[in-house]
């Protein structure tokens, strides 16, 4: 097989594996692993990997169980119990709006920052940064009601290259042309320091992403299967996943470098709130680099906030419509796409009001809904768990007892977090 048409087969294989790189890829990544390279230098790049290591068999069950059934995971969770489901739908509730707030106005601060918008027209900062929060929204509101599942997936899969090739040119400028302030660095991460290990639970429990992106994940696979006609493989399915969730450990490595070789050692405060930092992010590269490298990183870092943008607008509606389906069956308005509208507007009026009124709250909002996170994430590892080991799932497709104790201790290693972040 020649090379063109083994890059075409590869990329023909890739679907919703690249849908949860473009949504776990964001504010986690862009913002949280760049701050961490920048205060602790290299140091806490293990924790990156053994995070997706604990995390793993817990997103990788949402497509396994699509794969195995034809049906998303939430009817795994039904056959637990109603009560599965709506817990579920309450989480997804009590944060979609911060969640979608939080990551719009990022990118809205690096649209800003990248094109010079810095006081338009006389305007407020704020002002602008919801302005173009708003053009934003419903730019995506267009592609989404207009392309669906097929033009989220062709756009995830150009999005997602342009990412990774411009992430991985400036790790490698860096690298060669790296200023070298960062070896005066004397700040190391320290276990005693409560500060550092509130920070690090922080940056963790965004870390690939929320837990309730395996749900999601699972609708996307379900989406595809319906839009081809056709089950996706388990072998197809699995591989699919481990290269999205793998692309997203290597991206997180890839920023926490960029922090690392920029801002380690520079004893330049970090800006407040994460559009800021963005923003502050790219004026550093473009000292440290010259104007040259600017446009690479930009358009890496834009990338990255604008897939994110995209497929979280898209996965919230679309879980909830899930969750709702399967609450209210008797219900014909919720068997159909006009849920997914609703809630998609729902979604986007709540973030607008939220940016209009709370933009300065922003972040202690943020705080609250990866608390939520953080807390939520062993519920729903052991809610995972229940329903692909569950004797409803196909005896061919349930893990094997290997599996079994990495969950165990992927949910004792997560329980402790959350306690420990708690009594933080």
């Amino acid at each position: 097989m020649s090379l063109p048409k083994l890059l075409n087969h590869f990329i023909s294989r890739l679907g919703p594996g690249l849908l949860y790189a473009g949504a776990a890829v964001g504010v986690s990544h862009l913002v949280q692993s760049t701050q961490v390279g920048g205060m602790f230098g290299f140091e806490l790049i293990i924790a990156i990997i053994i995070i997706h290591l604990i995390k793993y068999p817990f997103f990788e069950f949402g497509p396994r169980y699509t794969a195995a059934t034809g049906q998303h995971i939430l009817h795994g969770y039904l056959k637990l119990g109603k009560w599965a489901v709506w817990l579920y739908l309450c989480l997804s509730i009590s944060t979609m709006f911060i969640v979608q707030a939080a990551i719009t106005v990022v990118t809205a601060g690096l649209i800003k920052s990248i094109f010079g918008l810095e006081g338009f027209g006389g305007h407020d900062p704020k002002i602008i940064e919801f302005i173009i929060s708003s053009i934003l929204l419903l730019f995506a509101l267009i592609l989404l009601v207009s392309g669906h599942y097929k033009l989220l997936d062709k756009l995830m899969k150009i999005i997602i290259l342009i990412l990774t090739i411009t992430s991985v040119a400036a790790v490698i400028m860096l690298l060669f042309d790296n200023p070298g302030h960062h070896k005066t660095a004397t700040v190391f991460f320290s276990f005693s320091d409560t500060v550092h290990l509130i920070f690090l639970a922080t940056f963790l429990g965004w870390m690939p992403a929320p837990l309730d992106l395996s749900v999601w994940h699972s609708i996307w696979a379900k989406s595809k299967n319906e839009s081809s006609g056709k089950l996706t493989s388990m072998q197809d399915a699995l591989f699919d996943f481990r290269v999205g969730y793998i692309g997203t450990a290597f991206l997180a490595i890839c920023f926490l470098l960029l922090g690392a070789l920029v801002m380690y050692g520079s004893n330049v405060p970090f800006a407040a709130g994460g559009a800021a930092f963005a923003g502050q992010l790219l004026d550093m590269y473009e000292q440290a680099l010259g104007e040259w490298a600017y446009p690479i990183v930009a358009i890496a870092a834009l990338a990255t906030m604008f897939s994110t943008t995209l497929t979280v607008l898209d996965a919230f509606p679309r879980s909830i419509s899930a969750s709702l389906e399967l609450l209210f069956p008797q219900k014909s308005l919720l068997n159909n796409e006009k849920t997914y509208l609703v809630w998609l507007l729902i979604i986007i009026t709540g973030t607008l009001f939220i940016l209009f009124f709370y933009l300065t709250s922003m972040r202690e909002m943020v705080k609250i809904a990866t608390v939520v996170s953080f807390v939520a994430a062993p519920v729903l590892a052991v809610l995972n768990m229940q329903a692909v080991f569950s004797n409803t799932m196909p005896a061919q497709h349930r893990p094997g007892k290997l599996m079994w104790i990495w969950c165990w201790s992927g949910v004792v290693a997560l329980s402790a977090c959350s306690i420990i972040y708690l009594l933080l």
